[in-house]
């Protein structure tokens, strides 16, 4: 291999007596143990380049140094090429990268053109799980029948895979595992389908081209002992290093030793208490029985040399960590070796003697709280800088989200791994992959494809840009709309009228728009909604126009991607590059999503390889959603300037910060002692057959290494964290952190609540605000605080304030009052009411306004759905077009119940349950009222009342109306509410007001005069006596019957309905919603925004 770059000097290091030991190594096997920090990669990068310098030097293409993760392998080869100043060098290589080369070196010369590809881990599992799921549907294989239902499920599919890769790390063929299935008892039959899968499997990979990890590193490790391959790899190879080698699997093993010549040196460098990675089939008996394995050219055992000083941490560190260990044995190799290995001698480390903290919070969120707190005073008050720094837990997907968040939110600048989670889970790709979902079903021929769901979340996305508020007003406007063309149609939801608007313009630009563009008017703020829907809609019209042209996914995300740059500035990619230039954490976060969409590209163009045109795409979108583990990249994402690293104990092998915070250590989580693949068992394959499961302990010495490795990454400081509930049931810290403790530290500190100010220039802000603000503070503290206030505030560079929230301007108390140009309502229009908005209105015209005009109130769609079903129920059966049966009214229930959306499955049996009795409720108070002539029911109606300059309209609809026994009309109102009214609140409750003065007002002059004169109405229809009104409470009641509340009649002339709507009129037109303070506030959804209550009043000037 030819380097041409030149290398920055490396001078030679000094090393101890153990690393020189193993610079002068020749001839035969060596095996290296090396601890956390005891220079390991320093003595491979020397004994490297003393067989390549030094006495009877050989030529570099002699030279193999191999270990495990693309990053490793450069930063040896780079430290290399630097020591032996450029020109020729080794090759430095992963396992599977060096087998994938010589399986290619070996192919057939036809296969050139088109040489094997290697699966990525997602591809592997989903082409796994499709020929799983083909092999039930065909019925091609002998399945067990418990588990051919399940084949097609991520968890079984896993299993199955783990068999796979077990076999062939084993060596076994399909026909072996067949062979061994017979003696494996109850797990036989699964073996031996798992075994004809195999091969059906190997088939398919060969005659795609492809293949996976396990498998290329078996072809390898066959042509390595193959016997007319051998002696070539033989002689060229005369001196192999090997990093890492507790993480090789046995068919590593099997590979080195038929690649290393009798008599060439092997020198294998690792550590039995960092091997981690059983759950990717690596196996520490190979580290252990490596002296035995690859014995001394006399045929004796291995040597052995252990490097005994570690460089990384002082002695307090590397006692609390050899605490872990302590009673974790080494199996075969010497006790003396153990020791040695254990108890490094700490020299000359960086930052002392250490410093390892033990703690435990009230809550997770407590936690991250705290974290974030001791990391912003490590970098503020230590100096300890952002990047050597990094938080570790146990699980990325259960942890890694929410600690990412936490730290964020508390100024914390933090970086995480691009690949810990799948591509499809990244925020950036979400509305990419659902365009390219529409856009393969132009028909519509799918509504799963581009549901309503989809459309508002594509809407809101940074493809349209939409407002959320904007796009509410847009939706009502498209309501409203359709309800003047049709008022008697049933309402549309908003939602599927927003998917059909779109639908439409992405068919025909010039489609009519159903709502006005002006800049004036009612719908003014509609039109930039509006402006979102037509970008959204060119977008897809572009995205479809490809596709059918039978371009490539590539080609499809090219043309929204580039779509949207069309907007220039505005456009999402240049905002995304600006705020990557910046830099800070948004920049970060616009690195991140510039990353995942870069990923996006390039498995795209990987796919288009393979497919093109709408079955790519479609084959895409398949495969993409399906991966349930992160894909392999090309290499690991660069840092984007100081932060913080948060990552797994896996991914932080071989990586060292200063400070170290060892995360969520909690009892079930870490240890997680449960047992993986526990169905198909492949932990007990062995060439042998059926062995014995792993017992618990070795699970627990897993996790114990997995922990010790955590650990050691730090070299000053070390933090140890986890929750302590107060409940019994609730989280408890693991055992490992009493472990880590010991004696020296005694029980973790527990740290109650969060901490009491942030380190940041935010809280900083705060404090410096409340003080000065709060009148029992001495007048020299509020001077102080408002001094240092006004230093933060005149803080610039290049023109821009560092800290704008010191800034007066930027405080809402001090915020003069702003006005919309806009009113409220049209004030040369009367005021609409109905009879819920004048009871809102009444009780407190500041929730009236932020939930009937903001409509910031979040809808309680079940509760709505529950009534609106019980409504529509009684409704048909008072106009007999559903008969008086209850059972044949729960079937009518049954059949739309499963579309309220009840959040579990108890709430919906509970309140199905509610929604039968309030049906029998009704239809027992419906047969119980011979005194009453029914008159209408779900009677729509509209009134003017003569109220203020212009009167008020009424607006609503009567649940039933009915006519009492001495002629009067009376008004009954069906709630489904779980509570009643109190007593003293009837006589003037709002609604059922407003329904007696609609009556007045001529609400019934519509209905036929037959059906009028035939009810026995007494005068004309315009104003009809009125006798009352009542609520019908169907949830409550006794003996089958409801609870019904009777409000009196309001009676003639100027009541108290006719002023209550002046006041409500008032508060419109002079735009004053004041709060009241009452009984209601304890349901308010406004409590935090309202200043007439303690939860939501102004605590900041």
């Amino acid at each position: 291999m030819l380097d041409r770059t030149a290398p920055l000097p490396l001078d030679a290091p000094d090393l101890d007596a153990e690393q020189r030991r193993v610079v002068a190594h020749r001839g035969g096997p060596l095996l290296v143990l090396a601890g956390p920090g005891t220079g390991k990669t320093t003595t491979l990068v020397e004994a490297m380049v003393a067989r390549l310098s030094g006495p009877d030097p050989l030529h570099p293409d002699q030279v193999l140094g191999l270990t495990f993760g693309r990053r490793a392998a450069q930063e040896w080869r780079a430290r290399v090429t630097a020591r032996l100043g450029g020109g020729l060098v080794p090759q430095v290589a992963t396992f599977h990268s060096f087998a994938y080369a010589l399986v290619r070196e070996h192919a057939d010369p036809v296969a050139y053109a088109e040489p094997l590809r290697l699966l990525s881990g997602p591809e592997q599992e989903l082409r796994l799980r499709e020929l799983l799921t083909g092999s039930v549907r065909d019925g091609r294989l002998d399945w067990p029948p418990e588990l051919a239902a399940a084949l097609g499920t991520r968890g079984l599919a896993a299993e199955v895979r783990a068999v796979v890769a077990q076999a062939r790390a084993l060596g076994l063929d399909p026909t072996d595992l067949e062979s061994l299935a017979s003696g494996a008892g109850a797990l036989g039959p699964a073996w031996r389908a798992v075994g004809q899968f195999l091969g059906e499997y190997l088939d398919v990979l060969d005659a795609e081209g492809v293949t996976d990890y396990t498998e290329v590193v078996h072809r390898a490790a066959l042509l390595a002992h193959d016997p007319h391959v051998q002696p070539g790899l033989h002689a060229r190879y005369r001196a192999v290093f090997v990093d890492e080698y507790q993480d090789t699997d046995p068919a590593q093993v099997r590979l080195l030793a038929g690649l290393v010549a009798p008599g060439a040196e092997l020198v294998v460098v690792g550590d039995p208490d960092q091997s981690i990675y059983a759950f990717r089939g690596a196996d520490a008996r190979g580290i252990l029985t490596f002296r035995e394995r690859f014995r001394a050219p006399d045929g004796s055992p291995a040597p052995v040399v252990v490097l005994t000083r570690t460089r990384r941490f002082g002695p307090v560190l590397r006692e609390a960590a050899g605490r872990v260990l302590r009673s974790a044995a080494l199996g075969p190799l010497p006790a003396d070796v153990v020791r040695a290995h254990r108890s490094p001698v700490c020299e000359g480390a960086a930052y002392g003697d250490g410093r390892v903290e033990v703690r435990t919070f009230d809550s997770e969120s407590a936690e991250a709280g705290h974290i974030a707190d001791a990391l912003r005073r490590a970098h503020l008050e230590q100096g300890v800088p952002w990047d050597d720094m990094a938080v570790l837990v146990r699980s990325g997907r259960r942890s890694v989200g929410p600690m990412r968040r936490a730290l964020a939110a508390a100024g914390v600048p933090v970086e995480v791994a691009g690949d810990e989670l799948p591509l499809h889970e990244e925020p950036a790709v979400a509305p990419l992959l659902a365009m390219l979902a529409a856009s393969v079903d132009p028909h519509h021929e799918d509504p799963a494809a581009l549901d309503e769901t989809a459309v508002h979340d594509l809407l809101l996305s940074p493809l349209a840009d939409a407002d959320p508020a904007d796009l509410r007003r847009l939706g009502r406007a498209l309501r409203r709309v359709e309800r003047e063309a049709d008022p008697a149609a049933r309402p549309t939801p908003s939602a599927t009228l927003l998917r059909r608007l779109l639908l439409d313009l992405a068919a025909d630009p010039a489609a009519p728009v159903p709502v006005s563009e002006s800049s004036s008017g009612r719908d003014a703020r509609a039109r930039f909604a509006l402006a979102a829907v037509r970008r959204l809609a060119r977008l897809l019209r572009d995205a479809r126009a490809v596709v059918e042209r039978h371009g490539g996914t590539e080609e499809v995300l090219w043309a929204v991607w580039s779509g949207c740059a069309a907007r220039g500035g505005s456009g999402w990619p240049h905002r995304l590059e600006s705020a990557a230039l910046r830099g800070g954490e948004a920049g970060r976060r616009a690195d991140a999503d510039l990353d995942a969409v870069l990923a996006l590209f390039a498995a795209a163009e990987r796919v288009e390889d393979r497919f093109g045109g709408r079955r790519g795409v479609a084959n895409f979108l398949a495969e993409l959603r399906e991966q349930q583990i992160p894909a392999d990249t090309l290499a690991e994402r660069g840092l984007r300037g100081p932060a913080v690293r948060l990552l797994t104990a896996h991914r932080a092998k071989g990586l060292q910060w200063r400070l170290v915070v060892v995360a969520g250590v909690q009892e079930g989580a870490w240890p997680d002692v449960r047992r993986r693949g526990s169905l198909l068992q492949p932990d007990r394959l062995h060439v042998s057959g059926l062995v014995a499961p792993p017992p618990p302990a070795a699970l627990l010495a897993e996790e114990r290494r997995l922990f010790y490795v955590a650990c050691t990454r730090a070299q000053e400081r070390l933090m140890v964290t986890a929750v302590r509930s107060v409940l019994d049931d609730g989280p408890q810290p693991s055992r490992f952190l009493d472990e880590i403790a010991g004696h020296e530290l005694g029980p973790a500190d527990h740290l109650p609540g969060r901490p009491a100010r942030p380190l940041s220039v935010a809280g900083l802000v705060a404090q410096l605000r409340a003080t000065a603000a709060d009148p029992d503070r001495p007048p020299a503290l509020r001077e102080a605080a408002v001094r240092r206030l006004a230093v933060l505030a005149s803080a610039e560079h290049e023109g821009r304030a560092l800290v704008p929230a010191a800034r007066p301007e930027h405080w809402w108390g001090l915020a003069e009052p702003t006005s919309s140009g806009t009113p409220v309502r049209p004030l040369d229009e009367p005021l609409a009411f109905s009879g819920s908005q004048l009871q809102a209105m009444t009780r407190c015209p500041l929730q009236w306004f932020l939930g009937h005009e903001v409509h910031g109130e979040v809808a309680r769609t079940t509760a709505l759905g529950f009534g609106s079903i019980v409504h529509v129920i009684a409704d048909a059966v008072a106009r007999e077009q559903l008969p008086p049966d209850p059972d044949a009214l729960d079937e009518r229930i049954d059949q739309v119940w499963s579309e309220l959306g009840f959040e579990a499955v108890w709430q919906s049996r509970s309140e199905r349950v509610a929604a039968s009795e309030a049906v029998r409720r009704f239809l027992a108070w419906h047969d119980s009222r011979p005194d009453r002539t029914f008159l209408a029911s779900e009677h729509k109606f509209e009134v003017t009342v003569a109220v203020g300059e212009r009167g008020v309209a009424l607006r609503g609809s009567f649940d039933r109306v009915e006519v009492d026994a001495d002629g009067a009309v009376r008004i009954a109102d069906l709630k489904t509410q779980k509570s009643k009214l109190r007593a003293e609140d009837l006589p003037q409750h709002p609604q059922m007001g407003v329904y007696q003065v609609a009556v007045r007002e001529g609400a019934l002059r519509e209905l036929p005069a037959e059906l009028l004169e035939q009810a026995g109405l007494a005068g004309p229809p315009e104003s009809p006596p009125v006798g009352g009104a009542e609520l019908v409470l169907l949830r409550l009641g006794k003996g089958g019957q409801p609870e019904v509340q009777p409000q009196p009649p309001i009676g003639d002339g100027l009541t108290w309905v006719d002023v209550a709507l002046h006041e409500a009129d008032s508060h419109v037109r002079t735009e004053s919603f004041p709060a009241r303070p009452g009984e209601s506030c304890r349901f308010c959804s406004f409590r935090r925004a309202c200043p007439g209550t303690d939860e939501g009043r102004e605590v900041l000037p």
